[in-house]
């Protein structure tokens, strides 16, 4: 995957920092072919302190993003690449991922409070009711602090309805996102109290935590984010793209801790240290919608799914906010230039993918690493009538239903593990299906076809299998870094950079590897149809308490 040309003639450099919860990384790019010339990994830990609570250390997370740097540039110069060439750094964040710091001595006044890195198995995000406007993105109790459920109970015994929220950010009232775990922290962490009584206290998301940080931190650090990580936050108004002043009195959140919101491609500040000093950091994108920018989605209409742990899908919409009527959130996509417009995307997740993979490995013990379970379904090549709904904590969208448990269903003494490994993999792409239709429903016209990324995408049956369950063209990039380069486009691409043209004319030709659907639409609704009666034998398998009866009657 990387580039190691020795005394090659390079044109300029990009940067990018992917800020990930289980890791740091920081990629280098050719700002005129795409090509990534080098890149360094460092792992970063999670803490439990109580059960449901999961925190991370922000200044382990500012000094692996150092590391990273460091030793990339360390390996360029191997290379014989000159690190003067690189012209800008851009940053992906984990987005939702809340924390709070004293602007006087850079010191974290408590550990971030972490958000979901994708979605996995665990309880449906905790939500106020109003018809179906819940968390896009289901949650694994590994990835999702929860200690913000009374939090969430409470807001919402004070409001009639969920629109209040959802009309002004896309999203309903949840856990999941910022402004409840800044609360939490504002009504719980006493350091956190006193350092806003006496004007110390900044917030933000990663983003903003490494560039206030990286720009000098309490010596003139540049204290913002952008519209994408804020749009996240529950605070911010996606249509005046502003700090919503009823919105932080309802959560009785001080505007002053807030950073200002600037585009995701432009100049915030340079490097104060290092081996990049002087670099300007100039991108700035959650990581879904850094993925969408790399897999070049600029047009109407066009979406990308990412695939890990679970499954993230966003679909540009264009200049226009498209609200959703079956559970999707609404969300920023991008601003590419200070002066440029804002583009919106739906955004809708699968709870279980890669995790259902890796439940086969170690509960089941039917394959020992992850990637057998390609080999295993190859050996058969269909199901043979069985069918994996994976509800293993509720179904999540377009259901809601969290009585739903997992089950395996259509076994003969026939079936066997290849089988259930076939079906695992086709669960995957069903639940997708799923959430692509009620994309199509809400846009009101279909997609031509998707574009892919992740690590799942490594598995060529999975790949054809979503080809044919969608019964659209699945268009995988050769170069799998899509949101690392999203970022890299967007430093680029900034005033002032200047070295990264986003003109359709000038984005570097992408190869790509296409998977067309190998079946005729008859079979793959006759398949998509039974998945469904399977989904519906899943369902009221537990009792649960309603969200009513946990919120009370809005």
């Amino acid at each position: 995957m990387e580039a190691p040309k020795k005394n090659a003639v390079l044109g300029p450099l990009v940067g990018a920092v992917d800020q990930g919860t289980s890791s740091t990384r920081f990629l280098v790019f050719n700002s005129k072919t795409a090509e990534l010339l080098s890149h360094h990994q460092v792992e970063i830990k999670q803490e439990f302190p109580k059960e449901g609570w999961v925190e991370q250390d922000p200044k382990e997370i500012l000094q692996s993003v150092y590391e990273c740097i460091e030793k990339t540039c360390e390996k360029l110069e191997e290379l014989n690449i000159d690190i003067s060439n690189i012209k800008a750094i851009g940053i992906s964040n984990q987005r939702e991922t809340t924390v709070i710091w004293d602007k006087n001595t850079g010191e974290p006044l408590y550990n971030a409070i972490a958000a979901p890195v994708s979605p996995g198995p665990s309880d449906p995000v905790a939500v106020v009711p109003s018809g179906s406007s819940v968390p896009a993105a289901g949650t694994s109790s590994v990835w999702l602090d929860l200690r913000t459920q009374s939090t969430v109970a409470n807001l919402g015994g004070t409001i009639l309805g969920n629109n209040f929220i959802k009309s002004k950010t896309g999203l309903p009232l949840s856990t999941y996102f910022s402004a409840v775990k800044l609360r939490w922290l504002l009504d719980n962490v006493e350091k956190v109290q006193k350092a806003v009584e006496e004007d110390r206290a900044l917030f933000g998301t990663i983003d903003s935590w490494l560039i206030w940080s990286l720009t000098g931190g309490p010596k003139g650090g540049v204290h913002c984010t952008d519209v994408t990580n804020a749009s996240r936050t529950m605070l911010f108004n996606i249509h005046s793209l502003q700090w919503d002043q009823e919105l932080c009195q309802f959560f009785d959140i001080p505007e002053k801790i807030l950073p200002s919101v600037r585009s995701c491609s432009e100049i915030y500040g340079l490097m104060k240290s290092g081996a990049l000093e002087g670099v300007p950091i100039s991108g700035c994108l959650g990581d879904q919608s850094a993925a969408l920018v790399g897999q070049m989605c600029f047009q109407d209409g066009q979406a990308k799914n990412t695939y890990g742990t679970g499954c993230f899908l966003l679909c540009n919409t264009g200049r226009k906010c498209v609200f959703s009527d079956h559970g999707l959130l609404t969300t920023v996509a991008y601003q590419l230039g200070r002066d440029k417009p804002v583009y919106y995307a739906l955004e809708g997740s699968v709870a279980i993918a890669g995790a259902v993979v890796r439940w086969l490995r170690d509960n089941l013990g039917i394959i020992t690493t992850s990637d057998e379970i390609e080999k295993l379904a190859k050996q058969v090549g269909t199901s043979y009538g069985c069918y994996f709904v994976p509800a293993f904590s509720g179904l999540y969208a377009p259901y809601w239903d969290p009585s739903a448990r997992g089950i395996i269903c259509g076994l003969t003494q026939f079936t066997n593990k290849c089988h259930i490994a076939f079906a695992a993999l086709e669960a995957v792409c069903f639940q997708t299906r799923e959430i692509l239709d009620a994309m199509n429903r809400d846009c009101g016209f279909s997609l031509r076809h998707l574009q892919v990324d992740g690590g799942m995408t490594n598995n060529k049956i999975l790949m054809q299998l979503q080809a044919d369950i969608l019964y659209i063209p699945v268009v995988k990039p050769s170069m799998p870094e899509t949101t690392a380069l999203g970022a890299a486009m967007a430093a680029g691409a900034a005033e002032g950079v200047n070295v990264w043209s986003l003109e359709p004319k000038d984005l570097s030709a992408v190869t790509v590897e296409r998977f067309e659907p190998q079946i005729n639409a008859e079979e793959s609704e006759i398949r998509f149809s039974t998945w469904k009666k399977a989904v519906r034998k899943s369902m009221g398998w537990v009792k649960t308490p309603s969200l009513a009866d946990i919120f009370g009657n809005q």
